[in-house]
């Protein structure tokens, strides 16, 4: 559906060490980091697209996170996602909501909400059953 989703950032170096580690819990690969420009993109293991892109905004306007928007982000397991949201509080993010069961939005629905040290919301979400051996 989507060919690249962008989130702008105001200190690029910041968000790449926050956005480096939580990607790699994800399973998310590195497609390109351009420093002098400044952006870094990510793909899914052995894909092309679509692209997770932080960069600072186009325009050189001060980065402002859009109220209402968020990203989320799929996750293979309930590990996943309180992996991911460990690696966000660890390096810079900030708690929106904890990972757990969110009944409201479907009986499998398992997530964790956080903000990047931009401001910018995100979520790691797991849509599958609870596995076998696999604790809230």
């Amino acid at each position: 559906m989507f060919s690249h989703v962008f989130v702008s950032v105001g200190d690029f170096e910041r968000a790449l060490r926050f956005y480096s580690p939580l990607m790699h819990s994800l399973g998310l690969e590195l497609r390109f980091c351009e420093r002098e420009r400044p952006w870094a993109g990510w793909h899914s293991a052995g894909g092309a697209r679509p692209f997770f892109v932080i960069c600072q905004p186009h325009d050189g306007q001060p980065h402002h996170p859009g109220n209402g928007q968020m990203v989320a982000f799929a996750a293979a397991s309930r590990e996943v996602v309180r992996a991911a949201h460990r690696s966000a509080l660890e390096n810079g993010g900030t708690c929106e909501g904890p990972p757990g069961p969110r009944p409201q939005y479907h009986a499998d629905y398992y997530g964790a909400y956080f903000r990047d040290p931009d401001g910018n919301k995100l979520c790691v979400a797991c849509h599958a059953p609870m596995g076998e051996g696999e604790g809230e």
